[in-house]
């Protein structure tokens, strides 16, 4: 089948998608032009590179980037390619390029930005097209690159909106999480969790916001920690955030769900955030605050609770204890989430190490709550290839999401609002964008 706009169009209803969005490799390669090509996609924080000559390799899309802080002070992104032999420049992982960057293959350089800087034995090059100012004879910069409170994002279009307005309501979650911070800073720190899933990338988008799941998939984790404070006669924390699954449907019906324009939401938090009256631990953050910014704006902060937020094609931080779970798309059938952990800078060292214990209790690798999400996805995944049906339902409280001045927000929290909303852009970046970039390149044609 022709993978036309009006085909493509077609898997996408109000209610519910076509299987063939999840499973058909050739909209994943559409998908990595039409949405990674053109969206603002989180690359890396500014503390992944503090001094200059330091990089931090990732993807966007199917795309390897380098982001490097530059002998300015400026921070750059750069496809990770020698315009020579096209060779990558750099290994995968983080490390320093020192004053510039070196091909390993025939020891071309270029500034840390990107442009060239010199080519062996030049004599051997004279009286051809070579020419070192052209940008061929560079590591070719990304389109756009801009920063938000550290967190850096780049895009590989020319056009569109800037990352504010492309953020639109979500940016209030990186700045909760940076508020969190005495000094209104955060960093990345104490290493970073890698997870493959055997499933598309959207699948883990649409789980993040899915309160319907949680009771069902997690109950052996849920069982587990019930079981164990009852033999302990306490709850502790490491318990106590496994436990929260495990909430009636009530409990989830009651939660606030978000959505805002490009496929962007959020959850209301799980977890009770008056416990800062309570808890060691939120107590002496709260004092921190309360030293800065006075009682009344520190329980503003800690009593913004959000639980997951997600940031269509970058991610989801979660600002509560300070992660971003970074959303990376390897094929069609296979996913690489990586989990950054933040410490809040000025803040008690209490709280980070709270932050790491999350991080290894529910989303490691080696957690009891992870592996449940990565086994149901890949059943999705693999029961999407049969023959048991061709839609994919998200019927939950359709047609009842009430609009509010820059999205929709739930009438129930356990609508599938936010997959609704992400296949919506889903469908703006891969018809009606694109429809309309294929009509302005026709138009500058007949001119």
């Amino acid at each position: 089948m022709s993978l036309n706009h009006e085909t493509l169009a077609s898997l996408v209803r109000p209610d519910s998608v076509n299987k063939r969005v999840y499973t058909d490799p050739e909209i994943f390669v559409l998908e990595m032009e039409r949405i990674y090509g053109r969206a603002w996609i989180y690359v890396g924080h500014e503390s992944q590179v503090k001094a200059p000559g330091d990089y931090h390799t990732t993807r966007l899309g199917d795309q390897d980037v380098v982001m490097v802080r530059a002998s300015d002070g400026q921070i750059h992104v750069v496809y990770n390619r020698c315009p020579h032999k096209g060779a990558q420049i750099v290994p995968d992982g983080d490390g320093s390029a020192g004053k510039f960057f070196r091909c390993p293959y025939h020891a071309w350089t270029f500034k840390l930005d990107g442009t060239h800087l010199s080519a062996p034995l030049r004599n051997g090059l004279q009286n051809t097209c070579f020419d070192p100012k052209h940008p061929d004879f560079s590591m070719r910069r990304l389109a756009r690159v801009d920063s938000y409170r550290g967190f850096v994002f780049a895009s590989q279009a020319s056009d569109g909106p800037d990352l504010k307005t492309f953020l639109n309501g979500v940016a209030s979650s990186i700045d909760n999480l940076c508020d969190r911070s005495p000094v209104g800073e955060v960093e990345v720190t104490g290493g970073v969790f890698r997870v493959l899933q055997r499933s598309n990338w959207k699948v883990f988008y649409e789980n993040l916001h899915d309160t319907m799941h949680a009771p069902v998939t997690h109950e052996s984790s849920v069982v587990s920690a019930r079981s164990q404070a009852a033999e302990m006669g306490a709850m502790p924390f490491e318990l106590l955030i496994m436990d929260g699954n495990g909430e009636p449907y009530e409990f989830w019906e009651k939660l606030e769900l978000r959505a805002y324009e490009y496929g962007h939401g959020y959850m209301e938090g799980i977890f009770d955030p008056t416990a800062a009256t309570r808890d060691p631990v939120s107590n002496a953050h709260f004092a921190a605050l309360a030293e800065t910014y006075g009682e009344e704006r520190a329980r503003g902060i800690l009593g913004m609770n959000r639980h997951n937020t997600v940031i269509y094609g970058s991610g989801s931080p979660h600002t509560v204890f300070q992660q971003f779970r970074v959303i990376r798309p390897i094929a069609v059938d296979k996913t690489l989430v990586e989990i950054q952990v933040f410490r809040l800078k000025g803040a008690p060292e209490a709280v980070f190490d709270r932050a790491l214990t999350y991080a290894n209790v529910i989303n490691s690798p080696s957690s009891n709550v992870m592996p449940d999400d990565v086994e149901v996805y890949a059943r999705c995944q693999q029961g999407n290839q049969t023959h048991g049906g061709d839609w994919v339902s998200m019927h939950r409280y359709a047609g009842t999401d009430r609009a509010v001045e820059d999205g929709f927000v739930s009438i129930n929290g356990t609508s599938e609002l936010p997959m609704r909303n992400q296949f919506a852009a889903w469908k703006r970046f891969m018809v009606d964008d694109a429809a309309q970039t294929q009509k302005q390149t026709q138009n500058q044609g007949d001119a």
